[in-house]
């Protein structure tokens, strides 16, 4: 069964996670979009007029720009029962998964298959004289820049796909690159480059720890 994800977003803030969600997850999910576009008063007191006052969904994703519509859409998902992840946000209302970037959430049960193939990457490499022979990807960002990184450094020295690995994330990556992370102390672009160049070392570890295997 698909599973069905209602995204809320502003002035297309989601477009290119919408594009990637269809892209990777191929008919694995059914997509609802919610757009609030248009100017917005800095403040909204009652925001009835902008969210729906019922949701039916597996999943909420909030790209929404503003705050107070995010805070009550989290108070709304948390009535309804459904989980909502708030990539970026710091939200303290209802239960909304917050990860810093869209490319740093873990696995959660109750996502589905949405946090099965998006979220902190995963990958598998398959290295011949001291090249990358194959990347797989088995969880990545949503913008599908993982998947395509790891087409960049196909054929590519180890040592320099390491590096680039992380770049080509980088260039790939629409998350806003003046957003900077207290926590982290970095912007998130530079955090989905840092989280993806540590996958891709963790399986060039895995790799040459089972080609040694199969020697001994």
């Amino acid at each position: 069964m698909m599973q069905k994800i209602v995204v809320f977003q502003q002035n297309g803030s989601a477009r290119t996670k919408i594009e990637g969600m269809n892209k990777i997850g191929e008919k694995r999910f059914f997509i609802e979009t919610v757009d609030i576009d248009g100017p917005l008063p800095e403040i909204i007191d009652d925001t009835s007029d902008y969210l729906p006052a019922t949701l039916e969904a597996d999943l909420v994703l909030d790209y929404l720009k503003h705050r107070d519509l995010s805070d009550d859409l989290s108070r709304l998902c948390k009535e309804m029962g459904i989980p909502m992840v708030a990539s970026g946000k710091k939200i303290t209302t209802g239960d909304a998964i917050c990860p810093p970037t869209c490319c740093t959430l873990s696995r959660q049960k109750g996502l589905g298959d949405y946090a099965e193939l998006f979220g902190a990457p995963e990958v598998r490499v398959t290295t011949k004289d001291d090249r990358i022979k194959e990347v797989r990807v088995i969880r990545g960002a949503p913008c599908a820049a993982t998947w395509l990184a790891a087409e960049k450094i196909n054929g590519m020295p180890v040592e320099e796909a390491l590096t680039r690995f992380g770049l080509e994330v980088q260039f790939g990556c629409t998350a806003n690159p003046a957003a900077w992370d207290p926590l982290w102390g970095k912007s998130s672009v530079h955090v989905a480059a840092d989280i993806h160049s540590a996958a891709l070392k963790t399986a060039l570890k895995k790799e040459a720890a089972d080609k040694k295997k199969e020697q001994d």
